[in-house]
């Protein structure tokens, strides 16, 4: 991958406008089951999923000036600079020959949401939200071995605080426009496989109120 600073040197804005794909949001709290649920959806309905937070550690491995910004601020549990962050998703959308994806991770907060509306001139086609108690996040982040260096409690709970403060502010403001679909943690351990493969059938093609998604641990 490209640095962002590569990125940022690209004409994107017109052929982004040209190709208008259909995006999602996907947030929740650091452990909440975005991941595995996006590999899900794009197994099942075709949709290629893009993870913010991978991108910026693709960046940080680059070595690029940004990347040493990047993992400072990760690090610190802070949220990475609007324009670095859209600037790698633009840039990963006109690189995939598709038109739908699932932007997972972002944006973080409101200042992200009005950035990335305001440079792409998109906006998403819903928002998938996963709400997910802060206890089960934290046991799952301390439970999983990635490799990742803030997979540590006192950065785990720096993120949650980040969430809570920054991206709860953006979850609402698309709710109040009726963007939002909401995913229950507890509510997917008690549903079959066989329901939770109709409702995903129907969500994807009709777009009810409802949305559910398979949530496996």
């Amino acid at each position: 991958m490209g640095s962002a600073a590569e990125a940022a040197t690209m004409s994107t804005h017109g052929s982004l406008a040209e190709k208008k794909p259909t995006v999602v949001f996907v947030l929740g709290g650091p452990g909440s089951g975005k991941g595995t649920q996006c590999a899900n959806i794009v197994e099942h309905f075709g949709y290629t999923h893009l993870s913010a937070g991978d991108l910026l550690r693709a960046e940080i491995k680059s070595g690029s000036e940004n990347g040493t910004m990047i993992q400072t601020m990760i690090k610190e549990g802070k949220i990475v600079p609007s324009e670095v962050t859209i600037k790698l998703l633009e840039k990963a959308i006109l690189g995939i020959d598709n038109d739908k994806f699932l932007i997972d991770g972002f944006p973080r907060n409101e200042e992200n949401r009005a950035a990335f509306e305001a440079v792409t001139k998109i906006e998403p086609e819903f928002v998938l939200f996963f709400d997910c108690p802060e206890e089960e996040m934290e046991r799952r982040l301390l439970s999983r071995n990635q490799g990742r260096e803030d997979d540590n409690i006192e950065t785990i709970r720096k993120r949650f605080k980040v969430f809570l403060d920054s991206s709860l502010p953006v979850v609402e403001y698309y709710a109040a426009k009726g963007k939002v679909k909401k995913v229950n943690h507890f509510l997917m351990y008690w549903l079959n496989a066989y329901t939770l493969n109709l409702l995903n059938l129907i969500s994807f093609q009709v777009k009810p109120s409802i949305f559910c998604v398979w949530l496996s641990d």
